[in-house]
């Protein structure tokens, strides 16, 4: 049951273009938007929810990104939900929720990822 704690998976859209950074030690991390879409019926009226999800991934997976992982791409994520907090230059704390990649997968056809 050990694997079942702080396990995040989620499946949709990148919602906007990926930021990379590239660190002198040769480390790159790519941070994103993933924009998730539930639906459920209230009245007889279908509601969509939408959520947008703050992504974090290192490594080979902010690699992947990096070169696939344009606007719009459907990808399915696994990770781990993370927090943290920092001061803006006014001096104001701000904390921040983000999921931490550990897998990525891309989805759709194979001509979308050669666009």
């Amino acid at each position: 049951m050990s694997n079942l704690r702080n396990n995040v998976q989620l499946i949709g859209n990148v919602g906007n273009a990926p930021e990379i950074k590239n660190f002198e030690s040769g480390k790159k991390v790519c941070s994103f938007s993933l924009v998730t879409n539930e639906y459920y019926h209230k009245e007889g009226e279908k509601i969509q929810q939408t959520d947008w999800h703050n992504i974090v991934a290192w490594g080979k997976q902010a690699e992947l990104i990096e070169k696939y992982g344009n606007k719009g791409k459907e990808v399915a994520i696994r990770g781990k939900l993370t927090s943290r907090s920092y001061e803006t230059q006014d001096g104001e704390k701000r904390f921040v929720t983000e999921i931490l990649v550990s897998e990525i997968l891309l989805l759709g056809n194979k001509e979308a990822i050669e666009k």
